[in-house]
């Protein structure tokens, strides 16, 4: 796993899944605890109807806790996701962001759950908010999380 955050926000940006739908990593903090996202509105990821692809908003929280929490604990776990749902709240238009947070208790959470070999699948939940702040779309991300055989 990429130890730089400064990297691996540059290669999420060039990543062509990302770079052709105009996901941006604005910010990803040097010890993995925060990063934030924005979709910028443009012709090409805007569906009938002139508002983002429910596909873009789903994509644009795609692999952040994964890669956060693998690079916080580090080669010694498996992390996956293993399952989302998106509940759309209002139409997302213009630019949309979200921000997500590892903390350490969410960390200490993990290790002292998966410490005798056991895997652990924690929800995290993902907020889509317009630039006004208002709530676009709300993604439940569960995950899969287990130390790798020793």
């Amino acid at each position: 796993m990429l130890k730089r955050a400064w990297l691996l926000r540059l290669l999420l940006n060039i990543w062509p899944p990302f770079l052709f739908t105009g996901i941006k990593v604005t910010e990803l903090s040097s010890d993995f605890r925060q990063a934030k996202v924005r979709l910028k509105m443009r012709s090409w990821n805007k569906n009938a109807l002139g508002t983002h692809f429910g596909g873009s908003l789903f994509s644009m929280t795609d692999p952040f806790y994964v890669l956060m929490i693998l690079s916080r604990l580090g080669n010694k776990y498996y992390v996956w996701d293993k399952s989302a749902d998106i509940d759309f709240i209002k139409p997302g238009v213009g630019v949309v962001k979200a921000e997500f947070y590892v903390s350490d208790d969410f960390i200490n959470e993990i290790i002292e759950n998966t410490c005798h070999g056991e895997k652990y699948q924690p929800t995290v939940s993902v907020y889509v908010k317009n630039n006004d702040g208002e709530l676009v779309a709300k993604l439940n991300r569960r995950l899969y999380i287990r130390q790798k055989n020793k």
